[in-house]
């Protein structure tokens, strides 16, 4: 079962995609850096850390692309893409360049999820289409890569939820 869970920031999509994840062991794909000398981001991984069983074995140092490939049978929770999209532009250095300039990678992420064999795959992201437009092109630029992103992950996932206020809101499949 592939399940993508969206909300917006403090929605308690993590804590909803951790309470998806069944008993015993768990590879959780860590995708956030902390920043030097930003705080208020290490308090928020820090917090992400602390809520994880001392039994889940933490990936920080793969790609999600990779994680993929290796398909293990052990469930597999991705928090979240957000972050993962935004080291692929920063890697790129496309903050600046034409949208689209990242194609590669995220095709290579939505094809690794589509074509996922391994167990349980829980897939975290940001719901950030429903707010203002951003002032700055870069801001404009992740909105609509993680929007577009979004959408063809959810074409491919078996299940999505959105998560707002704290509740989950099943979006697929539909009941």
């Amino acid at each position: 079962m592939r399940t993508l869970v969206l909300g917006g920031a403090r929605s308690g999509k993590s804590a909803f995609a951790e309470a998806l994840m069944p008993a015993g062991p768990v590879t959780y794909v860590a995708t956030a850096r902390p920043w030097p000398g930003d705080s208020d981001f290490a308090a928020r991984i820090a917090d992400h850390v602390s809520r994880r069983p001392s039994h889940w074995r933490t990936e920080d140092t793969r790609d999600v692309v990779d994680v993929l490939i290796d398909a293990s049978p052990t469930p597999v929770l991705v928090d979240d893409l957000g972050t993962w999209l935004t080291h692929v532009i920063d890697s790129a250095q496309a903050w600046d360049r034409p949208r689209g300039t990242c194609q590669a990678r995220i095709d290579a992420l939505v094809r690794g999820v589509d074509t996922y064999g391994g167990g349980e795959l829980v897939l975290v992201t940001p719901e950030v289409g429903m707010g203002v437009i951003p002032e700055h092109p870069a801001g404009r630029l992740f909105r609509d890569e993680i929007g577009t992103l979004n959408g063809r992950l959810a074409q491919v996932c078996d299940k999505v939820v959105l998560v707002a206020a704290g509740l989950p809101l099943v979006l697929k499949p539909q009941t």
